[in-house]
């Protein structure tokens, strides 16, 4: 559809003109661009009928199913807010998203039953509680609400909107929040919008592979775009580095979305099957939500071409910034340039920096976003100019290329000194036998905080561990400073990342406290 000389990307387009094609592919189940329209129509009139409004909030609870688009697309044509919710949550932490949210509809699948059955006797505040795929005691399954809803669009559909919550690595999650568009607005949904201009999602060859849970800002929108664009979305139920290469394989999959600790996993599958994987539809690897060390980069470039696209962004909305391979390799450890908003880098009073210069990284030029009943914290990543931030440090050079130094929040202050884990992190990664790292600021009682380190060896090292500690010990010792050097180095199985590759530093911390949790 087009609008004078603007294209329209719309499901409902796609639906009406190609309703047998398949838009999305979840594990055995297909489902065709027609039975997505009709489900997210029919799942628009169940909500009406149960008196939701335009304003109100839904939530869900479902893993990566059909279902999860159906209802997205079904608040964005009913004016409703939706925040989908993660499935490895426990009932107290479902309670404060519900809650915090103010859903008057909370949506839940069967298979999730032992997670939110308790939920209706917990939370007291009228709400309708739906059941997907079977019965949940306390709920009403959805498909009676759908047996006599109509498929057809609505003579009214105000868009809606997403509400999104940070992941809460350092801290309660929050709600990202920005007003409703107008109830009588048409046009590519904001969703999407951006998205197939920027990765080239728009069209009927594009074959996208989802890796990661659907609860999650990026894969939600990223399929969202895909179905808007008319692409076809393939969802892993979960990640699975051998079933990923199959799928780039046998699918001919196009576009695919990555974090650096699904890279870990598949330069780790054996060296025959990684030698023997071809994939010649495939031209776009992107990968974001957490930063890829360039030795990782590097070796994913090597191994798939220059298909590798990186982009810096957040739940937040407010910038994004991205770097192709070829720019990645003339400029490691860059994150890229700014593709939407203007990036800024300011100091602790506000002011703007020259190129060169660590600070605070800023976006200006997109609408600001709030969070949901904490304007407090809006604040706290608001500046006085309007600019707004993620909670990023860093510094562009003179091109404008931006390089992450480290989270506001993580940032360790020992003996008055600024140190920053990203730094430390990159020279003990340095050292032979490391496979991942991560660095921690401890309470102190002298320097205030210190930098404790955890490190995960390579397979072939990892009987050898007494030396490799010893080996990364001298490589701290000759290449930082003497307030950078960890106070502590212990060896993990592995780093504590959520779904999406976010590193939790909070869960690292807990373990110094436990101290039998780790080995030294």
């Amino acid at each position: 559809m087009s609008v004078g000389t603007v294209k329209i990307w719309d499901l409902r387009d796609h639906a009406g003109a190609t309703p047998e094609r398949t838009a999305l592919v979840c594990g055995g189940e297909r489902m065709s661009y027609g039975a997505l329209e009709a489900l997210a129509n029919r799942i628009a009139v169940a909500m009406r009928r149960l008196g939701l409004v335009r304003g109100d909030h839904i939530a869900s609870l479902i893993g990566n199913r059909p279902e999860a688009l159906a209802i997205a697309w079904a608040a964005w044509r009913s004016g409703l807010y939706l925040t989908p919710m993660s499935t490895a949550l426990t009932a107290s932490e479902l309670c404060y998203l519900i809650e915090d949210t103010d859903a008057k509809c909370v949506f839940a699948d069967a298979a999730l039953q032992d997670a939110v059955a308790s939920l209706p006797a917990m939370l007291q505040a009228p709400r309708h509680w739906l059941s997907l795929r079977g019965p949940i005691p306390g709920f009403t399954p959805l498909e009676e609400l759908l047996v006599d809803a109509s498929p057809l669009p609505q003579t009214e559909e105000p868009p809606g909107a997403l509400m999104m919550y940070t992941s809460g690595t350092t801290g309660a999650p929050k709600g990202v929040i920005r007003p409703l568009l107008p109830a009588e607005w048409r046009g590519t949904p904001p969703f999407a919008a951006d998205l197939i201009t920027l990765f080239d999602l728009g069209g009927p060859d594009v074959r996208y592979l989802s890796t990661a849970p659907l609860y999650h800002a990026a894969p939600l929108r990223f399929a969202l775009a895909v179905t808007a664009g008319g692409g076809t979305v393939h969802v892993m139920e979960r990640f699975d580095a051998d079933q990923a290469l199959h799928l780039l394989e046998q699918e001919d999959i196009t576009h695919s979305q990555w974090v650096p600790a699904m890279f870990q996993r598949l330069l780790s599958l054996p060296a025959q099957r990684r030698a023997a994987f071809v994939a010649p539809a495939h031209r776009l690897a992107i990968h974001g939500a957490a930063p890829c060390p360039p030795a990782l980069k590097a070796a994913m470039i090597g191994w798939w071409g220059p298909i590798l696209l990186e982009y810096y962004s957040g739940s937040e909305g407010i910038g994004l910034t991205l770097i192709n391979s070829t720019e990645a390799q003339q400029r490691p450890g860059s994150v890229g340039q700014a593709r939407k908003g203007a990036l800024h880098i300011a100091d602790d009073q506000g002011v703007e920096l020259p190129a060169g210069a660590t600070g605070l990284v800023c976006f200006s030029g997109v609408a600001p976003f709030a969070y949901h009943k904490a304007p407090e914290k809006t604040a706290a990543r608001t500046l006085p100019q309007g600019w707004q931030t993620f909670g990023d440090i860093g510094h562009v050079d003179i091109d404008g290329y931006l390089y992450l130094t480290d989270r506001q929040d993580d940032m360790i202050i020992s003996g008055g000194v600024n140190l920053y884990p990203q730094e430390i992190e990159a020279v003990i990664r340095e050292t032979p036998g490391v496979w991942d790292c991560a660095v921690v600021g401890i309470a102190d009682e002298r320097f205030g905080e210190r930098p404790v380190a955890f490190v995960v060896v390579v397979r072939e090292a990892s009987n050898d561990t007494v030396t490799l500690l010893a080996a990364v010990q001298r490589h701290c010792e000759a290449h930082l400073g003497r307030f950078k050097q960890p106070a502590q180095i212990h060896i993990l199985d592995s780093l504590p990342r959520s779904p999406t590759g976010k590193l939790l530093r909070r869960r690292l911390r807990e373990l110094v406290t436990s101290p039998k949790e780790s080995s030294e």
